[in-house]
């Protein structure tokens, strides 16, 4: 179990944002440890994706705070959120087919030989670029084919694996999965999930969005239920069943939120 005496590496604290006359979120709250995997749940239009949106910059909030481990900021753009370490990896991840697992890797930070003069020529230094990403995937022991192969080969999974592997090298120590495994098979889902359980040993923190429960409930340390905009439930996964969230996510149950 996650030990919540540390600093959070994340907080979010009374987060509200409407658009027009529909409140998307209402005074939402919920923290996130270093080497914690929350999941975050919800029926479509509960607010989970306006969430996720403010926390990585693409929306801004109409009122509440967001601390990275304990310093307040004001994100307006999702490079600033990836400043101070907080990446997205969604669905459908913008990985480029034609390139290599190591270009896509190194996608806008590529390495160039002979400077200065590789750099104006765009002379890759490919060579050295694979070797840090095979051992970046080694240390995060990822099994993954070369980092010579063309991201149109690898499967889903594998592709997801490559995405969220990327975030965590460039320095990403909050990772926000928004339903990684939704359009994946068996194989490839536990390709993600066993890639998820892994990075808590590298004490990264994730929040993981996803309409599976099983799948919360497997990897997931603590849960959040939303619902209506609004946070009804905190908790240790282990203290709640597939039934518990689902009743809360419908309003079925009273809100238990912590």
């Amino acid at each position: 179990m996650v030990s919540t005496v540390m600093q959070p590496i994340l907080e979010v604290e009374n987060i509200s944002k409407r658009f027009g006359s529909v409140r998307a979120l209402r005074d939402v709250d919920f923290s996130l440890h270093a080497g914690e995997i929350v999941g975050l749940v919800g029926d479509n239009g509960a607010g989970k994706s306006t969430l996720i949106h403010v926390i990585s910059g693409a929306l801004r909030p109409d009122s509440g705070e967001i601390r990275v481990d304990g310093r307040a900021f004001s994100f307006d753009h999702p490079a600033h959120a990836r400043k101070q370490g907080i990446e997205t990896v969604f669905q459908d991840l913008s990985l480029i087919p034609t390139l290599s697992i190591a270009e896509n890797v190194y996608l806008g930070r590529e390495r160039f030989a002979h400077p200065p003069v590789g750099r104006w020529l765009r002379w890759m230094d490919k060579s050295h670029m694979r070797r840090d990403v095979e051992e970046g995937f080694s240390r995060l022991g990822l099994n993954l084919p070369s980092p010579k192969t063309k991201a149109a080969a690898l499967s889903g999974g594998q592709r997801q694996a490559v995405a969220i592997a990327r975030a965590v090298l460039w320095g990403s120590h909050i990772v926000l999965l928004d339903e990684p495994t939704a359009a994946l098979g068996v194989r490839q889902t536990e390709i993600v999930l066993s890639f998820m359980e892994r990075l808590k040993a590298q004490e990264v923190g994730v929040v993981f969005i996803s309409h599976n429960i099983p799948q919360l409930l497997r990897v997931a340390d603590r849960i959040v239920v939303m619902r209506l905009g609004r946070k009804v439930f905190d908790g240790s996964s282990a203290d709640v069943s597939g039934s518990d969230l689902v009743a809360m996510m419908t309003g079925a149950a009273s809100p238990r939120a912590a």
